[in-house]
C-alpha cells in the first residue's frame, strides 16, 4: 500500500514557501521528509511559513532559481550541510508576466523564461550532479497545461512550460541508468496567488471548461508530486502527470 513515507529522504522544494510550492513542503513534512524550502525574495512569507509549519525537519535558504551563481552556491552549501546528500528536487518556482504578445515587454518575456525555464535547468544541472554520485533522485518539475492548450496573453509563460516538458524528456534519457527518475506534474487552475489577479470574467471562462466544474487545491497537485517522489514510481519517468480536472 503507498502510504508516503519518507521518512528518511530529504526533498529540496523551489519557490517552497507559499502558495502550490508550500503545500508540496508540507506534504513532505507530514510524510516525514527533511524539506530544504527555496524563495526568491518574499521573506515574510518565508517567515510566516516558517512559524506555522514550527518543524525542526524543515529548513528555508532564500536563492533565486533564475541566477546561476545562487543556485550554484547553494548546492555548494548542501554539500557542506547535508552529507548525506538529498533525493528529491521539485523545480516549482514560477511566475507569470501577461500580456499579448505585440505589446509584450521584452523584459517580461526574459524574465518569465528565466525564471520558469531557465530556472529549471540551474536547479537540474547541478541536483543530477549529486544524484548521479548517489544512483538514486526524483526531480518534479511543475509544468502547466498551458504548454500545449496556449493561452491567449500567456506567450512568454506557455513557452517557459513547453520548455520544461521538452527539458523533462531529455534529461530523464540522460540519466535514467543511474536510477534517476525525471518527471512533471501539470496542474490546471489551482486556487493560489498566480490566478488571483485573473479577471472575475475570465475565471468563469475558464471553470465552465472544467468538467469537474471547479478548480483544484494545492493539496491535491501536492499529492501527485508526492507519488511521483516515491521510490513506488521508479518505473515513470519522461512523463506528464496531468492534474487538471478533465481540462
Amino acid at each position: 500500500m503507498l502510504n508516503f513515507n519518507f521518512h528518511d529522504q530529504t526533498a529540496i522544494v523551489t519557490g517552497g514557501t507559499r502558495g502550490l510550492g508550500r503545500a508540496i513542503s508540507e506534504k513532505f513534512l507530514a510524510a516525514g521528509a527533511r524539506v530544504i524550502a527555496t524563495y526568491a525574495g518574499n521573506s515574510q512569507a518565508a517567515e510566516n511559513f516558517a512559524q506555522e509549519a514550527n518543524s525542526p525537519r524543515l529548513q528555508l535558504r532564500q536563492c533565486n532559481s533564475a541566477n546561476y551563481d545562487e543556485v550554484e552556491a547553494f548546492f555548494k552549501s548542501l554539500e557542506k550541510d547535508l552529507p548525506n546528500g538529498f533525493e528529491i528536487l521539485v523545480n516549482n518556482a514560477g511566475i507569470r508576466r501577461d500580456a499579448v504578445v505585440g505589446m509584450m515587454k521584452a523584459e517580461d518575456w526574459k524574465e518569465v523564461l528565466n525564471t520558469n525555464l531557465t530556472g529549471t535547468f540551474n536547479f537540474c544541472k547541478f541536483a543530477v550532479q549529486a544524484m548521479m554520485r548517489r544512483r538514486y533522485g526524483r526531480i518534479l518539475n511543475i509544468t502547466s497545461p498551458c504548454s500545449h492548450f496556449g493561452f491567449a496573453g500567456q506567450a512568454n509563460y506557455a513557452a517557459s512550460k513547453a520548455g520544461q516538458i521538452g527539458l523533462t524528456r531529455s534529461l530523464s534519457k540522460e540519466v535514467a541508468t543511474r536510477g534517476i527518475t525525471v518527471n512533471c506534474v501539470s496542474p490546471g487552475f489551482v486556487e493560489t496567488d498566480l490566478i488571483k489577479d485573473l479577471p472575475e470574467d475570465l475565471r468563469r471562462q475558464y471553470l465552465a471548461q472544467i468538467p469537474l466544474k471547479r478548480f483544484g487545491t494545492p493539496e491535491e497537485i501536492a499529492a501527485c508530486v508526492l507519488f511521483l517522489a516515491s521510490r513506488e514510481a521508479a518505473y515513470i519517468t519522461g512523463a506528464t502527470l496531468e492534474a487538471t480536472g478533465g481540462l
